[in-house]
């Protein structure tokens, strides 16, 4: 875990800050909703301060969450979903693991074989280790690139196997609805990357689980984000 997050010469507790925080990047809400949400508590704070907070703490927080160990058994679904932005189009390239889990994702100008290398590049540096299988659609940037970067690993390009990263897309196309869009490619950048690790750390892997193995997740979840932000339960 990286250093700790500092809350210095700022007014409000870390216990607010951070819950501010996990409420904008967890759930499908807007700024002005989050500032309504505290104002039920009791806390009187701007839409403008809750975004400041999410800039500045969302990927500190984001960089000290736990993230699931790679694995050589694992299964890498790989796609691209396009995302315009200021008139432009752009695309989000991600790719998930076999439960769902976001490995990596990165914002690209391009759709073509240079963009889906530097995807495979980055995600074999970040797990330190090739997956057992890579599933994609049927562009064929992710073979050319996969026999450049992966040549060993086994490759499945079919569009019916690939649902799992083909699903992953959805929560982010419902934040992308609730913001009304993104500035900046390099917000949103940043945006993904905190709106990722905090969906690692709360959705549960699997479909079918238990009510009460459930409830462990989820309180296993808020306790790992309380580290990450530093805070007291």
């Amino acid at each position: 875990m990286s250093k700790s997050v500092s809350y210095k010469r700022h007014r409000f507790p870390p216990e607010i800050i951070a819950h501010a925080v996990w409420l904008y990047f967890r759930f499908p809400l807007s700024l002005r909703l989050v500032e309504e949400m505290l104002l039920e508590r009791g806390i009187l704070v701007s839409y403008e301060t809750v975004r400041r907070w999410a800039l500045k703490f969302g990927p500190a927080y984001a960089r000290r969450l736990r993230r699931k160990p790679p694995s050589r058994r694992d299964i890498g679904h790989l796609d691209e979903v396009v995302v315009t932005i200021s008139g432009q189009k752009h695309w989000l390239w991600r790719a998930v693991d076999q439960d769902g889990y976001v490995l990596d994702e990165i914002l690209q100008s391009r759709r073509d074989t240079k963009a889906a290398k530097r995807l495979l590049t980055r995600l074999l540096k970040k797990q330190g280790c090739p997956p057992r299988r890579m599933i994609t659609d049927k562009l064929g940037s992710y073979a050319a690139a996969q026999r450049q970067v992966m040549p060993a690993v086994e490759h499945r390009s079919h569009k019916g196997l690939n649902n799992r990263a083909e699903n992953s897309h959805l929560p982010f196309r419902r934040r992308e609805r609730v913001m009304q869009g993104f500035r900046s490619p390099r917000y949103l950048q940043r945006f993904v990357c905190v709106f990722s690790a905090v969906r690692n750390l709360f959705a549960p892997t699997r479909s079918r689980r238990s009510a009460a193995a459930t409830h462990l997740h989820r309180l296993n979840a808020m306790a790992g984000w309380e580290a990450a932000a530093n805070i007291s339960a």
